[in-house]
Formats: C-alpha cells, structure tokens, sequence
C-alpha cells in the first residue's frame, strides 16, 4: 500500500517536471520578434501612402487594415474611457467596431451625439435577441459580417490598452502570410485580498498553458479579451456554428477549433497587454469560472487529456504528498519502521516533489515577471498550493453539481 503510494506520487511529479521543463520553459525563454510595434505600423504604411499618392486603389488586403471590435451590453462608463484610448492607436489603417447590444443605460445616446470626435469609431446597435445563438456570439458575428478590413482585434468594454501601440503590436505577427491567429495577454489588476490573488494567478497560470501550448505547437485556447485573427479564418470556419448555444467560448472555443500549430502566433510584448478589472466578489467569480469550466467541456479529446493530464497530476503531486507525511508521521507514532526499500523510494519522492516546486517557483516566477508581474515571484510558491486547492475543489464540483443551464449576457 506504502510503495504503490509513493511510486503514484513520483509518477504524478514526474509528468508535472515534464510539463514545466519542457512547455512551460518555452514561454519563459521565449524570444519575441524584435520589431517595434511602431516600426511595423510604419512599415505597413509606407508603401500604402506611396500607392494612395499614385491615386491607385487598393484592396483591404492590400491596405493591412484592422478592425477593432468590441462588445457592449449596458457598459457606457466603460465606453466613455475605452474609445479614446483605440481611437489614438498608432497604426495607419484601422477603425474601431462598437456592437452595442441591447444597452439601456444611456449607451445608445453616447454612441450618437458624443463620438463624432473620433474618427475612428463607428457602431452597430442590436435591438433583439436571437434564440438560435447566444447573444454574444451574435453580436460578435454580425460584427465580422460588417468589419470594413479582413484582420479583427478583439477586446471588452472593460478592458484597457497598456500602450497606444497595443493594436500595431498584436497584428504584427499577421504580416507572415502564413499567420491567422494572434494569442495576447490580458492581466488583471492587482488589489487587495485573496481573492484577487487567486484571480490573478489563475489568470497567470492559464497564460502559461495557452502560451507554452501553442510553443509546442498544440494551441488550443485564446483569451477575447485580447485576441486577433483574420476574418477568412472565422467565415472559413462556418464562425461558432458548432458551438452557438453554449454560453461563452467566443474565444477559447473557437480558437480549439481552427488554430494549428501552423497559423498560431504569440504575442508578449508588454505594450501590448490588455488590463481589465478583476471580480470583486466570490460569487461573481463562481459564476465566471463555472462558464469556463462548462465550455472546456467542449474541447477537442486530445486538448482535453493534455489539460486533464496536467491539472490532474498538479493536484495530485500536492494530495499524495499530504499522503505521504501523513503515512510518515502515522509511522513514527507507531514506531512502524520503513523497509529499505520504503525509505529510498520516499527519498526520491520527496526529492523529486522538492524538485518540481523549485522548478515551478522558477518558470512559473520568470514568465510572470514577463507577464507585467501578474503576480509577485516571492508568491508564486503560495499560488502553486492555492492553484491545486482550486482544481481540486473545481473538478470536485464539476464532477457533483447537477446540470442547469443559465444564460447570461457574456
């Protein structure tokens, strides 16, 4: 019983060291591309100017246009702080799609009489609902009917850009011809209390596992919040027919569906963060992560075992190792010696275990630092025990709760 223990929990340990030598390592020494993100709106411009100066008319192909999309229900403080800050982008060729979504907070009055000062910003309104999709998702769909240039750059009313070059940066990528797909980071901001440390680290976490996927050439999630593709991609993909009815995956499922390791890019210049604001309360966070839990549902099997895979062992190496000292601590009451071989396969269980949490401490630590210090290094040993404690306790629910289906508008 002893053995069988301590041999699961060095084989739980060994797949977490798999995991956080060889994919998370990728996204902590990832090399981004050195080109500014205004050097590339430069580049892109240049020979756009000098054709528009020969009086030729270009396709939107040609013109590298982007098309900011947001979505909007009943977010017009939010609105009034946001527009500004994408119609300022530096980029040449761009504008800035509001869906307003069945607003009633004054929404509607603002997008007519107040935005006439920017340029860039046009908007849709949406008047129903429509039963066949979830609302959301219609409205991102009319949004990429409606788009003027064929690349979307995707992000919420709550959001915030770190930089005016936010949007040149997530679309340089898409310069090779080969690329559809742009994954961005989306922080939350810090604040006090527990809570917001658990958001941010399970924000931080998810990142390193999309990121580090995507390295290894098996993306299979982006963030909306910060996210960008061609919209061929999305109209070759049939949009989010396959998943229309389910509440959320947007992003995330759509991007299971259509990234490969081919047409994916990553993009972890800091100019080009996302910040948004994190839930303030348990219950609003509960309700957002039981939508994520419900959509990871949906994944492709081989996503599915690969993050089953890996939750399942983080949590175990930390369960089988409350197991193992308890056993330990049981013996040494008991004055039950260990055998031999007992003590050599605890050794190399407890040095292997000792050995992953400084290996996560230090990858998990340097890509944080690289991901505008989601959360401070000296934390990141705390965050691994309190990100075991959350699967756990999620899969657990998972795994109980009985089925109901609430709809809400994200």
């Amino acid at each position: 019983m002893i053995t069988a223990l301590l041999i699961a929990w060095l084989l739980v340990v060994g797949i977490q060291l798999v995991y956080i030598l060889f994919i998370y390592t990728r996204t902590a020494f990832y090399r981004q591309p050195q080109r500014m993100a205004v050097a590339v709106a430069e580049a892109v411009s240049a020979p756009v100017r000098s054709r528009q100066a020969a009086g030729e008319t270009l396709t939107d192909d040609e013109a590298a246009g982007v098309t900011v999309v947001v979505c909007a229900h009943n977010e017009l403080h939010n609105l009034t702080e946001l527009l500004p800050l994408l119609n300022e982008q530096h980029y040449p060729t761009f504008e800035v799609l509001v869906m307003d979504d069945r607003s009633t907070d004054g929404t509607v009055a603002y997008l007519e009489n107040d935005i006439a000062s920017l340029d860039r910003v046009r908007f849709i309104r949406i008047a129903n609902e429509h039963e066949h999709v979830t609302p959301k998702k219609y409205a991102l769909t009319i949004a990429l009917k409606k788009a003027t240039y064929p690349t979307v750059l995707l992000t919420d009313a709550d959001c915030r850009p770190a930089s005016a070059d936010w949007l040149a940066g997530m679309v340089a990528p898409l310069t090779d011809p080969s690329r559809a797909i742009v994954l961005g980071f989306s922080p939350y901001e810090a604040q006090p209390g527990l809570l917001n440390l658990l958001i941010r680290a399970e924000t931080l976490f998810t990142a390193v596992q999309y990121f580090s996927l995507a390295l290894v050439g098996r993306p299979y999630m982006g963030v909306g919040r910060n996210l960008a593709y061609r919209t061929k991609t999305f109209f070759a993909n049939r949009g989010f027919y396959t998943h229309k009815n389910v509440l959320g995956g947007d992003d995330d499922l759509f991007i299971n569906e259509v990234a490969t390791a081919r047409n994916t890019a990553i993009c972890l210049d800091e100019d080009t963060f996302v910040w948004s604001k994190p839930k303030e309360s348990w219950a609003d966070w509960r309700i957002q992560k039981r939508r994520h839990l419900n959509v990871g549902k949906h994944y492709k099997p081989g996503h599915k075992f690969r993050l089953g895979l890996l939750t399942g062992s983080h949590v175990l190496s930390w369960l089988l190792a409350l197991a193992a000292g308890s056993v330990l601590l049981i013996k040494e009451i008991r004055q039950a010696p260990f055998t031999t071989d007992e003590w050599l396969l605890l050794l190399v269980a407890s040095g292997g275990f000792a050995f992953r949490w400084l290996a996560f401490w230090g990858v998990v630590g340097r890509i944080s630092y690289r991901l505008a210090h989601t959360v401070h290094w000296a934390l990141v040993p705390l965050t691994d025990l309190m990100l075991g404690i959350y699967y756990g306790l999620a899969g657990l629910k998972t795994l109980f709760r009985r089925r109901r289906q609430r709809y809400h508008w994200r």
